[in-house]
């Protein structure tokens, strides 16, 4: 990995839920389907963080996880593009997380915004324990593991990414100040060549002095160029570019998904304990029951009652499966009783399981084959292994723990 370019891994993961429902697809799924093609993705089954709220639940954990993946690939993830894991066959996670542990401060813990919400929102579990008030730490282990430079999350959650920003930088100030960093880092210039050499001080003096930041940007660009020199003069020289001592550990930047949420049948949140979504392995029948079934505008008590679409949770589907024309179909029919409300879920009903058949039949025929699952699953975990060993190394010999 080009550890001197932020931008070029992704990592994201899901805490095993089990089969997933449309809600999941719309919401992370079809945006992972395009990063695979765009970045060097990392997707991994966020198993020790299932455990940072349901501890003492755990008899299903593995038939979970397996489920999800299932989906996962049904829907058209390519194990060929992007690696899947489980973060619990991955010690490094758990290493780095201890070793970053060693010098977060506690306060930082315990002032992140989800912290005292997830336990007034899972009020009746005991979370008064120390794996969950570290939790934001394994997920900054999990995405530091790998120096993922981008990890895809909703405008909403960008906050969450911070304190991984900052765990990064206060490792680095504290463990990247290597011994002669200024000699290695001018001897990696020289690696470079007399003419790219000559631009990179060029460069650099440009920024530092005068802070020129598009200086800075072309000098990035420089260094992910470089052929001539290692990952770690790499790394040294962003670094010395910006006054700091070598980068071990990239500060990750929000990759801001695009917001395309699926409501429930209820028009609350989709999810299975709610029971009001549709699952990806529903069969024909239980698309059009459950559709059917759905509450619409209760304005509507009888067929020649006007509508308002905004008011009714089927909206929500035809925003997400209908074209303008039928949108607009829609509007006019409901605000003008011309159709009824089972006329209105009909297309719903066959866009649905248009887009569900195909992902169903994959996930059945890998449901009959769970060695194929296995063995992604297996390679996926360790090259993960590899990726994040190769961190850890660094890391322990920069915290003085490089024992040979």
């Amino acid at each position: 990995m080009n550890a001197a370019d932020p931008q070029s891994r992704v990592l994201s993961g899901m805490r095993p839920t089990g089969q997933l429902h449309l809600g999941h697809y719309h919401g992370v799924l079809k945006n992972w389907l395009t990063l695979q093609h765009e970045y060097e993705c990392f997707f991994f089954v966020a198993d020790w963080h299932a455990l940072t709220t349901h501890y003492d639940e755990t008899s299903l954990i593995q038939e979970h996880a397996l489920d999800m993946v299932i989906d996962w690939l049904a829907v058209g993830i390519n194990p060929g593009q992007a690696t899947l894991f489980v973060q619990s066959r991955v010690p490094e996670h758990a290493e780095l997380h201890l070793l970053l542990s060693m010098m977060t401060p506690q306060s930082w813990l315990e002032r992140v915004p989800t912290y005292k919400d997830q336990q007034e929102k899972l009020k009746e579990r005991d979370l008064a324990t120390y794996g969950f008030l570290g939790y934001p730490l394994l997920q900054s282990a999990d995405i530091l593991a790998y120096r993922a430079g981008l990890v895809p999350v909703a405008a909403d959650q960008e906050a969450h990414l911070e304190i991984t920003r900052e765990v990064a930088r206060r490792f680095n100030h504290i463990y990247g100040r290597e011994p002669g960093f200024e000699q290695n880092a001018e001897q990696a210039i020289n690696k470079m060549g007399r003419k790219q050499a000559k631009l990179y001080r060029s460069l650099r003096k440009s920024y530092q002095e005068a802070g020129d930041l598009e200086a800075l940007e072309t000098a990035r660009a420089l260094l992910r160029e470089q052929q001539n020199i290692t990952l770690g003069d790499q790394e040294r020289l962003q670094g010395y570019l910006e006054g700091t001592g070598k980068v071990i550990l990239p500060e990750p930047l929000a990759l801001l998904a695009p917001q395309e949420k699926l409501l429930g049948l209820d028009g609350q949140k989709m999810s299975k304990s709610r029971g009001n979504d549709i699952a990806l392995r529903d069969d024909t029948d239980t698309i059009a029951n459950k559709i059917k079934r759905m509450p619409t505008d209760p304005a509507r008590i009888r067929r020649t009652d006007p509508g308002e679409p905004e008011k009714c949770p089927v909206w929500s589907f035809h925003k997400v499966y209908s074209d303008e024309k039928q949108q607009a179909w829609v509007c006019d029919g409901c605000r003008t009783a011309s159709i009824g409300c089972l006329e209105c879920k009909a297309p719903v009903i066959e866009a649905i399981e248009e887009e569900i058949a195909p992902i169903r039949l994959r996930a059945e025929e890998l449901q009959a084959n769970p060695d194929e699952v296995s063995n992604i699953l297996a390679e996926g975990c360790e090259r993960a292994g590899d990726e994040a060993g190769e961190t850890l190394r660094e890391v322990r010999e920069a915290m003085g723990l490089g024992w040979r």
